[in-house]
C-alpha cells in the first residue's frame, strides 16, 4: 500500500491542527480496541491516517466545538460580536 501523506489528508480535513486532533481521537479509539473500517497490519495512527485520507473519518459537530474550545475561538468570536 502507498504511503499516506499529510497533503491526502487535507483534501477532507481544513486544517493540519484539525488534522492532528482528529488522526489522534481515531488513533485512541482503534487503540482501545475500536473496530477498523478495513482491514490493514499498520500501527494505530498510519491506520487512523489512512481512514482520513480515504474519507472514512470525519469531524462530527461535537468534534468541531471541541476543537474551537482548545483553540479559545468561541471566546474570540463572542468577543468580536461584542466589540471588544
Amino acid at each position: 500500500m502507498a504511503r499516506v501523506t499529510v497533503e491526502d489528508c487535507l483534501e477532507h480535513i481544513e486544517n493540519r491542527f484539525a488534522l492532528v486532533m482528529l488522526a489522534t481521537e481515531r488513533a485512541r479509539e482503534l487503540r482501545r480496541r475500536s473496530s477498523r473500517i478495513f482491514p490493514s497490519s499498520n500501527k494505530e495512527a498510519v491506520h487512523a491516517l489512512r481512514e482520513i485520507a480515504a474519507g472514512f473519518v470525519l469531524f462530527d459537530e461535537r468534534s468541531k466545538e471541541k476543537l474551537s474550545q482548545s483553540l479559545g475561538l468561541a471566546e474570540m468570536e463572542a468577543e468580536d460580536r461584542l466589540g471588544g
